[in-house]
């Protein structure tokens, strides 16, 4: 069967809104990529080395694609997944591509139709037939300059593009790259401290005790552990950076004295902590890392609601990150209102609110940007960037906080290739969406052609500061 992409895509079916659509599509189509939330390692751009071979590219790092082939009976170790899992390239694609049919109507679909046709030139879909002709068509193209990683990024018309980053990373890699000539673009990193601020997270007191150890200070030393984390954002920030992200299972937040959250501090460095003083521990450091966002200047966001690892068994096999994260429900109204009480009407706050609970945005996260000046919706994420569900966000928020209090678009992606796919789909989606609103009689059409526009360009930049 052919592999078919209909210029028209996404765009609404009925002919007059299809047409507004398309003009207003086409006012956005090849504007730059800002992606200020992302998980691309910065070593891919620095070394610049060819990529290895369509497998390890499309398959192996893209949780899409093995969770699925994983929920059909084919085993992730078969798929190359996991630390010390071992497999044969050509054999991973050739199981991928005799169940292409398991993509249909999938958003991992649609992108991966996107990338095959307009990166490679591929016109068939894959399947048992077609498995090795594809195969070699992609890795002929890899070994050509043209499919380098910073050709590829011009290519993509990448502007800024944020990767996620340890606390204690040096950033090497980013100042390189900032200080090469010959690359243009703002490659920005991000401080996630989640494993510093949790204290049930593997390796916490090794982790801590490296963090004051740099900064001079004894490991259970509370004011010093505070210190030493702003110290590492002036170190971000000096990079470049402009947000610190924040994966947290629930955005709960609670307001400590200093002497009752050192206390709790020195049971989590000692590892003699209770579950609920743990909980107590996050909760305040999230409220602390918000009141560091309002004084430094980095955007704050909040990824929360996924069960992270759900299944023991692939967990104790494979390891962390192969598939199996879930997510969970979320609740920002109380949860959040301690932060929002100290933080959330200070100006220099910017707080981006993610959920994986289609509810949230509806009931919480959209009521609370359109009151709270700090706070900002964030884009549909994991699970929910796919087209139903981005359009569903949009009718869920939209009427209630308008278009200015979003974040615009985040591809929230490790997969290099898949960047313009997703934005791509974005557009489209915000174009129908505003194009309906348009021969409904509920928006002006030079207003819509304004905040096509905006919704791409003008508030990543004004959100993120940038």
């Amino acid at each position: 069967m052919t592999l078919d992409l209909d210029p028209d895509r996404l765009l609404p079916a009925d002919p007059a809104t299809r047409e507004t659509a398309r003009a207003l599509y086409a006012s956005v189509a090849a504007l730059p990529i800002i992606s200020p939330h992302g998980h691309v390692d910065p070593m891919l751009l620095l070394e610049d080395e060819p990529f290895s071979d369509p497998a390890e590219l499309f398959i192996r790092r893209d949780h899409y694609v093995t969770r699925l082939l994983h929920s059909a009976g084919i085993d992730l170790a078969t798929l190359g997944v996991g630390s010390s899992a071992r497999a044969e390239p050509r054999e991973v694609w050739r199981a991928f591509a005799a169940n292409w049919h398991l993509f249909a109507g999938t958003a991992s679909g649609y992108w991966l139709t996107h990338e095959f046709a307009t990166l490679f030139g591929i016109d068939v879909e894959p399947s048992d037939e077609t498995a090795d002709v594809i195969y070699d068509a992609i890795a002929e193209r890899l070994d050509q300059p043209d499919y380098r990683p910073r050709a590829l990024f011009d290519r993509f018309g990448i502007e800024v593009l944020a990767t996620t980053d340890d606390p204690m990373d040096d950033l090497g890699a980013h100042a390189a790259l900032a200080s090469d000539p010959g690359f243009r673009g703002r490659i920005l990193p991000t401080f996630r401290p989640d494993a510093y601020l949790d204290p049930e997270a593997s390796d916490f007191t090794a982790r801590v005790e490296r963090l004051t150890g740099w900064h001079g200070t004894a490991p259970d030393d509370f004011a010093g552990y505070l210190e030493a984390l702003e110290s590492r954002r002036a170190h971000f920030l000096s990079h470049g950076a402009v947000s610190a992200d924040h994966g947290v299972r629930e955005p709960y937040t609670v307001d400590l004295s200093d002497e009752d959250a050192a206390a709790l501090y020195r049971q989590a460095v000692a590892g003699t902590l209770a579950p609920a003083g743990a909980r107590a521990f996050r909760g305040n450091m999230l409220l602390r890392m918000a009141g560091m966002s309002a004084r430094d200047g980095l955007v704050m966001t909040i990824h929360p609601g996924v069960f992270r690892n759900h299944s023991e068994a692939t967990f104790r096999r494979l390891g962390p990150d192969t598939g199996h994260d879930i997510p969970v429900r979320t609740e920002y109204t109380e949860n959040l209102r301690p932060l929002l009480e100290r933080h959330g009407l200070d100006p220099n706050l910017h707080l981006v609110l993610f959920a994986v609970d289609e509810t949230a945005y509806s009931r919480e996260i959209a009521p609370l940007a359109g009151f709270y000046p700090s706070v900002f919706i964030g884009a549909p994420w994991w699970f929910l960037d796919a087209p139903d569900a981005v359009l569903r966000f949009r009718a869920a928020v939209t009427e209630t906080a308008g278009f200015s209090r979003g974040s615009g678009f985040i591809d929230d992606t490790r997969a290099f290739l898949s960047i313009p796919a997703r934005h791509d789909m974005a557009r489209r989606l915000d174009c129908a969406f505003l194009a309906r609103l348009v021969n409904e009689g509920r928006l002006s059409l030079p207003a819509a052609e304004r905040i096509a526009v905006e919704l791409v360009d003008a508030l990543p930049r004004k959100v993120f500061k940038l």
